[in-house]
């Protein structure tokens, strides 16, 4: 079985972080090399350099789309394909932004079901959202969903679940991961992988310290199987 993609967003509170440069450099020295950022916190041309900073290293770069007002939503999908990402995460306006997309070589993974806000929650019945993510990996240009699990008020596990046997196509977990119990859980669930960036960046996780280094190493650890 492969392990799963571990994402580290150099985010806190769904925002890029003002030193996310510093916090890339530490990543890349432990081994992480998916790395993503949203679409808020640092203007385009830092985000650029981070896009550069991860691809020279042979890793993969993520945009999350947070934006979900349907023009400030293609914005930021247009930017993504500007800075040249491998994968573009989140977003709801999908028939919107599918013209974008195909053809482009990213991969395209939006939200399943209803979210709302920033930070963003997700809303629904399990049922609801399985068929969400069954309807948008219908879609060739789709790659897969991002699902917000530990943000919705279920079992979070059984939603995962009932996702990836909905989607048949790779399931990224994303927010509010912060204890090895639910990377355990969703692996269990079948999810491909999944992002973290405050729990990381604050220290929550229960590693040899609250250094960053140190927390990513446990996560990543934590993400082979």
């Amino acid at each position: 079985m492969a392990d799963l993609d571990f994402i580290f967003m150099l985010t806190r509170n769904d925002r890029t972080v003002a030193d996310a440069a510093a916090h890339l450099d530490t990543a890349l020295g432990c081994g992480v090399r998916h790395i993503g950022f949203k679409d808020v916190g640092l203007p385009f041309d830092d985000l650029a350099a981070l896009t550069r900073r991860i691809r020279s290293a042979g890793g993969k770069a993520y945009l999350e789309v947070v934006s979900l007002d349907p023009a400030a939503e293609i914005a930021s999908i247009a930017s993504g394909i500007r800075l040249g990402v491998d994968c573009l995460l989140g977003g709801v306006n999908v028939e919107a932004a599918l013209p974008l997309v195909a053809g482009s070589g990213i991969a395209y993974l939006p939200f399943a079901g209803t979210v709302h806000g920033h930070p963003s929650i997700l809303t629904g019945t399990p049922e609801d959202i399985a068929a969400s993510a069954a309807a948008l990996t219908r879609h060739d240009a789709v790659s897969g969903i991002d699902l917000l699990a530990w943000r919705h008020d279920g079992d979070a596990p059984k939603l995962i679940a009932a996702a990836v046997r909905a989607a048949r196509k790779p399931v990224i977990v994303a927010g509010s991961i912060e204890r090895l119990e639910q990377i355990a859980a969703l692996a269990a669930a079948g999810a491909a992988g999944f992002t973290v960036g405050t729990a990381a960046l604050d220290g929550r996780f229960p590693a040899r310290s609250s250094a960053l280094a140190d927390q990513l190493t446990e996560i990543l650890r934590s993400a082979r199987r």
